[in-house]
């Protein structure tokens, strides 16, 4: 979903993801598309047809940024906008799509908040469609080229990272926060900026440094807070963490029996390489749980003992 979905063709084309699921399917995997589970297939059907069951929904509900003018027609979350260009790029046709907004930045003056991987989608996106200008915020501060002077790996957030997006003619603007967004008859037309920096955990305004940027289309790409629990795993009554993540033990089963969960719905925003970690790992505990015991490899190289 988020490989075909959420990530641009330009930056991952799909023949790459169809050749990977005609392996699958080769293998026997079984791929049932258009289905909500928790809604189309309930809990009581998954018992009554499967032994054990992998939730891997990722980590879909984005941060939001519920400040003055917020519902102004024009503050879009980016997996809203992202979404709708790869389905255009397959050739789908979204006119036929009953109830859809659709999002385009063709001829607009784009500000995408947020400077991460999913910020830098929507700004290759935008470039895409013709928008007037492009400009990208970060609450963060701008970090030093390169790694800092005895800076240990890893050393995230402190390098700064340009991807060919930014390179397209995209301008950042570091340490801004958002203040309130602007508009007339319920349209977004500006928003209102000022600059900050940290004392400690103190995020602290500076005086003298408001300003008003035009702006037609805001895309907040802020990061995600969790995963959609309030259907299949608050069905299965399964337990949470402290950040709204499925808590899962060693073998990534939840705190029900049969019930596992892999990548972010587990572990939190994170990346497409963890998630394909957590799945292998976690192919291993449902083997063990199922059979008493696996021989499937693992990167820990310890073997998982009998059930």
């Amino acid at each position: 979903g988020l490989l075909r979905y959420g990530i641009p063709d330009f930056k991952m084309e799909k023949w790459v993801i169809d050749r990977r699921v005609d392996i699958m399917k080769a293998e026997g995997v079984k791929f049932k598309t258009n289905v909500a589970v928790g809604i189309d297939i309930t809990k009581e059907e998954l018992e009554a047809e499967f032994d054990a069951v992998v939730f891997s929904g990722g980590s879909t509900r984005s941060r939001d940024l519920p400040i003055e003018g917020r519902d102004l027609d024009g503050v879009e979350f980016a997996m809203d906008f992202l979404p709708q260009q790869n389905r255009r790029v397959a050739g789908d046709n979204l006119d036929d799509i009953e109830g859809l907004k659709q999002l385009h930045a063709k001829g607009k003056n784009v500000i995408v908040i947020g400077g991460g991987d999913t910020g830098s989608d929507c700004i290759g996106t935008s470039i895409r469609h013709g928008a007037t200008s492009v400009e990208n915020f970060e609450l963060m501060p701008m970090p030093p080229v390169g790694r800092p002077e005895n800076q240990p790996w890893p050393y995230w957030p402190m390098k700064l990272r340009t991807s060919t997006s930014h390179e397209e003619g995209c301008e950042r603007e570091f340490a801004i926060l958002t203040k309130r967004f602007i508009g007339e008859d319920g349209k977004l037309n500006s928003l209102e900026t000022v600059h900050v920096h940290f004392e400690g955990r103190d995020l602290i305004e500076e005086p003298g440094t408001e300003k008003i940027w035009p702006c037609d289309l805001a895309i907040l790409a802020m990061g995600f807070v969790g995963p959609e629990t309030d259907s299949i795993v608050s069905q299965y009554g399964c337990e949470l963490d402290g950040r709204e993540n499925v808590k899962v033990d060693e073998n990534f089963m939840s705190s029900v029996p049969g019930f596992f969960a892999a990548g972010d719905s587990q572990r939190g925003q994170s990346l497409i390489v963890w998630a394909i970690s957590d799945g292998r790992e976690c192919a291993r505990g449902v083997d063990a749980y199922l059979m008493g015991s696996t021989s499937l490899p693992t990167k820990a190289g310890v073997d998982l003992p009998r059930a």
